[in-house]
């Protein structure tokens, strides 16, 4: 069973994260009672967590020889990750990876990825930042990707990318990767496990497919709506909308949800930026775009919430 995730539901997943004062202090009031409940649970969970990491540290230090074509390459299990992760996504960040991917171990991030350049599996590029700085992005290279597909790395139904977009695509989407693991959070708190992400490369290109194969004897209206509900998309002002990013996850019921996110920028333009709200996707924004961002859907009588990134 395949349905939408309904915008109160995921209000519920991130209320802790709405950025106002008073839900984080109830959060913060309510996590205290929490703990001084229950020291010693938490410190038993807390000596098993860490044995768990330790053993996931001393299995990493074995390295696995994998063969492609007339070349081998000698990769450990978290080298492994970070390739599946940089294909999901695209490109990542370096200090996202380490803190996200590596849980803050950053010298053990630099490492796997300076062995992964050494064997040409990614490349890195600087792409200008947020405050107008330079950061260091990573990216599959076409023989990580082919490495990935042959040897059946890829989960089921999930799309990789390799290589780099345009800077102005690099920078908007340089943040997915953070906007995801802050989802992916909330999904594994209440129990739910995610399948796949999708991209908007890859919904656009199924969506153009299909509206490419509508009879043109038939009316498009109803034709366009017929395939946006096909996706799981609605139709505003004669388009239909797509998230920057979907996810696919199962809910502790076992019942597949999918979750339309969108990360909206100070450099939206209203329309664009009204027809993203109206077609139901969740947005997120900077701390510093949201007050240009909430006067804009205010103009256009738009209750859209807009959570912070």
């Amino acid at each position: 069973m395949s349905r939408a995730y309904r915008p109160a539901d995921f209000e519920a997943f991130l209320r802790k994260h709405s950025g106002t004062s008073s839900s984080r202090q109830i959060e913060h009031t309510d996590r205290a009672q929490v703990s001084r409940g229950s020291r010693a649970s938490s410190a038993i969970d807390r000596q098993s967590r860490d044995q768990r990491d330790s053993n996931r540290d001393n299995s990493d230090r074995f390295r696995t020889t994998y063969r492609d074509r007339h070349r081998e390459y000698s990769l450990r299990e978290s080298e492994v990750q970070t390739l599946i992760e940089l294909g999901k996504f695209r490109i990542v960040p370096a200090d996202d990876l380490a803190r996200l991917g590596y849980k803050g171990d950053r010298s053990r991030m630099e490492n796997d990825v300076k062995h992964l350049r050494h064997q040409g599996l990614i490349e890195p590029r600087s792409i200008e930042g947020h405050e107008s700085y330079s950061k260091q992005v990573l990216a599959l290279t076409k023989e990580g990707h082919r490495l990935l597909s042959r040897h059946n790395f890829i989960p089921d139904g999930q799309t990789i990318y390799h290589g780099f977009v345009k800077p102005k695509e690099a920078r908007h989407d340089a943040d997915l990767y953070r906007l995801y693991h802050k989802v992916a959070r909330e999904i594994d708190d209440v129990g739910g496990k995610v399948r796949r992400v999708i991209l908007d490369y890859e919904l656009k290109q199924e969506l153009y497919r299909k509206l490419s194969r509508v009879d043109p004897n038939k009316k498009m209206g109803y034709e366009r709506i017929r395939v946006a509900n096909e996706f799981d998309l609605k139709v505003v002002n004669d388009k239909i909308p797509v998230p920057d990013l979907r996810i696919e996850y199962e809910d502790d019921c076992r019942d597949v949800r999918r979750l339309d996110l969108e990360i909206a920028t100070r450099d939206y333009r209203p329309q664009g930026l009204g027809e993203k709200a109206k077609a139901g996707f969740h947005l997120f924004a900077r701390q510093q775009d949201h007050a240009k961002l909430r006067r804009v859907l205010d103009t256009q009588e738009i209750s859209a919430r807009i959570f912070a990134l």
